[in-house]
């Protein structure tokens, strides 16, 4: 039997500062650091759903695409993820990512958890360096922020409005 991974896309966003967003989740106790990411549906490719997740979960829409990793990055689920996602019939053992990197030309205030009351992902945010998220990820899912801020970070640099 192969094994399944969820097709998913992962979003950073920066600001005129040269700063990424990180958002905490709002699922667990204190504050586990991520960038916006989701389910890419059978009917859309990635960049149509990195719009989406960003729009459903940050109500941001003041944005430009910048960059993309086409390529997907797997990462495997940990035993107590995948137990919680078995029990509730989820039989992935990890997800594949595929990567947008927005540039938001917006104000701050444009950000609003609440935009899909019955799913808020997030309960802050903050804007940091991109090398700082693979810091504070969750430790399965940081070898794939490394790859991300790595492959980011020169483009964030350089952008010129």
């Amino acid at each position: 039997m192969t094994e399944k991974f969820r097709k998913n896309v992962g979003v950073v966003v920066f600001n005129r500062q040269k700063k990424v967003l990180l958002c905490a989740r709002n699922d667990t106790p204190g504050f586990e650091w991520q960038f916006p990411q989701g389910g890419i549906n059978d009917d859309e490719d990635f960049i149509t759903a990195a719009y989406r997740e960003l729009k459903e979960e940050t109500a941001l829409s003041s944005v430009k695409l910048v960059g993309k990793i086409e390529k997907g990055i797997k990462y495997r689920f940990p035993p107590e993820v995948l137990f919680r996602f078995r029990k509730a019939g989820n039989m992935n053992v990890g997800q594949e990512q595929f990567w947008v990197l927005f540039y938001f030309y917006g104000e701050d205030s444009e950000i609003n958890f609440c935009s899909f009351p019955e799913e808020i992902e997030f309960k802050a945010y903050e804007w940091a360096d991109i090398h700082e998220a693979p810091k504070r990820i969750v430790s399965f899912k940081k070898e794939v922020y490394k790859i991300v801020a790595d492959t980011f970070a020169p483009i964030i640099a350089s952008y010129q409005e």
